[in-house]
């Protein structure tokens, strides 16, 4: 039987190539997947339509498996994920406008017999929106101004909350 090492590179070179069936030929069949804050998944259809979805949103999406650390039936893989957001549908409701990511994220999986039965996929999703034109870059004056109204909010909140004398 292939290490847990060998499974998880196994894995996300399947990711890269895009090869959705290879993912699905290295997870078990109702295995789950959550991306932290984007969205969960079961083995084989949400890995179908969410990849599927993603491959064509990023025709040219590229992922490095830059560390795999391994123990027993675990594995921890820091990535890095590149692309070109020109393709065709939506992304977590976006349409493409030809923004280019460059993101890192770090995968936990966990494995029984030699088949992935969890992910856990973490990533900075605000600094991807950022990326993608969705949220104002950081430091600009539209961030700068965001922040002001949040701060404004929550001022007027705090007062309507505090206790009258």
């Amino acid at each position: 039987m292939p290490s847990t090492t060998e499974i998880a590179s196994r894995y996300f070179d399947c990711v890269a190539r895009q090869d959705v069936d290879g993912q699905l030929a290295c997870s078990k069949t109702g295995s789950r997947a959550d991306f932290v804050g984007m969205a969960q998944l079961r083995a084989p259809e949400d890995y179908r339509s969410w990849f599927g979805n993603l491959f064509a949103c990023f025709p040219d999406f590229r992922l490095e498996a830059q560390q795999i650390t391994a123990e027993g039936d675990r594995a921890s893989v820091h990535w890095r994920a590149t692309g070109t957001f020109d393709g065709k549908g939506t992304f977590e409701g976006f349409r493409p406008n030809g923004a280019s990511v460059d993101i890192e994220g770090v995968d936990l999986l966990t494995l029984e017999d030699g088949k992935i039965v969890h992910i856990t996929a973490i990533l900075n999703g605000l600094d991807m929106a950022r990326q993608l034109g969705a949220v104002p870059p950081k430091g600009s004056l539209a961030d700068r101004a965001l922040a002001g109204a949040f701060n404004a909010k929550t001022a007027i909140r705090t007062r309507l909350r505090a206790p009258r004398s």
